[in-house]
């Protein structure tokens, strides 16, 4: 009897090592590799097998490879096929993660009731009865006709099961709880999310099948299980929102058929989730009274510009060492800009509390926020409220230039079609054309440096 040969695989980096070791050498991470089993290797040569997608290989010239638009079909879902770069594609795998209680499963099951009136879906449920699903069906009002439902964690069965009803979609909820009888491990274990993973992505390529997985999250808000999860998959997507709010965003990590890092918006109701089309009215929802510290930036969102409030605090420090504090920006990036407005701007806050939140929950990871950041905390350090009809945006440098972002015009047009009347934008965003229709009416101010920002203020 041939010996079952191991390997050990980072969860941070999905590494794998021959021995266990304390820290990985690819990311630096502590206590992270965790043993998994492999198969055993077959004697007398490696066997003549089919290709990943169910089909013999074949060599081609890259100007021989069909370049056919790939063929796609709506959710019916707006915001979710925003994400998905236009709809579901045959074959692929998408991964849905989120912190219990985000939606997932609700979305999912509005999309699979909605689309099974069309086409032939199954839907797998490892953590709920199917009495629970047919509950939150009944109270969501959805239609329960044709839709397949299996109560099953096993993989091979669950496989056998699609093969006899030949669905088009297949959502299996979630794949922490899977497990295959040939893996001695426990469901939700390195080895059984891999291997389990890699079983349902094959059925998923070798029958044309769409691929939904529901993952979970680690308590800081990545995915749990091993990080080569996400190298087999097509498309991840993350399901954020605090309990507390009724909104909920829908963001792409990974997608190789659309845009990385577009977002969808969504509004929690008694009947279930419902898109927002214009989800800049949701974060512009101001108070009556100018307030100081309160500033309107656009940032980038995938393919289209969002219009967000931020808002600044700065008060007196009580302790020897003031605090930083920052909700939807990166702490960091906050320090250095205080370095650069103290060097080129002349105003100290070494001696204050600064507070920092974007309204809405949305986090901001680009750099378009750096010159509004600073414009609302020289608002608040000053006491002195801005116009509400300013927007601003652009990156500030360590020189204190102000360089120009992507897509500055659209931004200015999305600011001017809310009824914003001022912008203050990096001098190489300011449109060229001047008798653009779209911004008569709102008045550009182009700045090169922070000064000129702070007098253009």
């Amino acid at each position: 009897m041939a010996k079952q040969k191991t390997a050990f695989v980072c969860n941070e980096c999905g590494s794998d090592y021959s021995k266990w070791q304390g820290q990985c050498n690819d990311c630096g991470s502590w206590n992270s590799l965790q043993e998994i089993r492999l198969g055993v290797a077959a004697k007398g040569g490696a066997a003549k097998v089919k290709g990943y997608a169910g089909v013999a290989a074949q060599l081609l010239d890259l100007s021989e490879v069909d370049i056919a638009q790939v063929p796609r079909f709506s959710t019916g879902i707006g915001e979710l096929d925003r994400v998905l770069g236009g709809g579901l594609v045959p074959g692929s795998t998408i991964l849905i993660g989120g912190h219990p209680g985000a939606g997932k499963s609700t979305l999912l099951l509005q999309l699979m009731c909605s689309l099974a009136q069309t086409m032939p879906a199954m839907y797998v449920t490892g953590e709920e009865s199917l009495q629970q699903v047919a509950l939150r069906a009944q109270r969501l009002e959805l239609p329960t006709a044709n839709l397949k439902m299996l109560a099953e964690t096993d993989v091979e069965a669950i496989i056998a099961q699609a093969d006899s009803a030949r669905p088009k979609l297949l959502v299996v909820d979630s794949i922490q709880v899977m497990q295959l009888a040939d893996i001695s491990s426990a469901p939700g274990s390195v080895s059984q999310v891999r291997e389990c993973a890699a079983a349902l992505v094959r059925y998923a390529k070798q029958s044309n099948t769409v691929l939904l997985l529901v993952g979970h999250v680690t308590k800081d808000g990545s995915l749990a299980g091993p990080k080569v999860l996400e190298h087999m998959i097509d498309c991840s997507l993350q399901l954020e929102g605090d309990n507390d709010s009724r909104f909920r965003t829908l963001r792409g990590h990974k997608n190789r058929f659309g845009a990385v890092n577009e977002l969808g918006v969504f509004a929690m109701l008694e009947t279930g989730l419902k898109e927002v089309k214009n989800p800049s009215s949701i974060f512009l929802s101001r108070a009556e009274g100018a307030a100081s510290g309160s500033l309107v930036m656009v940032i980038w969102e995938g393919t289209r510009p969002l219009l967000v409030e931020l808002q600044a605090l700065v008060d007196d420090s009580h302790f020897n060492n003031p605090r930083r504090v920052t909700v939807g920006l990166d702490q960091n990036r906050l320090a250095m800009l205080l370095a650069v407005l103290h060097r080129h701007g002349g105003l100290h806050t070494g001696d204050q509390d600064v507070f920092v939140n974007v309204v809405g929950g949305v986090r901001v990871n680009e750099t378009s926020a750096d010159l509004a950041l600073l414009m609302a905390i020289v608002s608040s350090l000053r006491d002195q409220p801005l116009d509400q009809q300013l927007v601003v945006f652009g990156e500030v440098g360590l020189a204190g230039e102000i360089r120009p972002v992507p897509s500055g015009q659209e931004r200015i047009r999305e600011a001017a079609k809310h009824g914003f009347t001022r912008a203050i934008v990096p001098l190489a965003n300011v449109p060229k054309d001047s008798h653009d229709p779209s911004l008569k009416n709102i008045q550009i101010r182009g700045v090169k440096t922070l000064s000129d920002a702070l007098d253009a203020l």
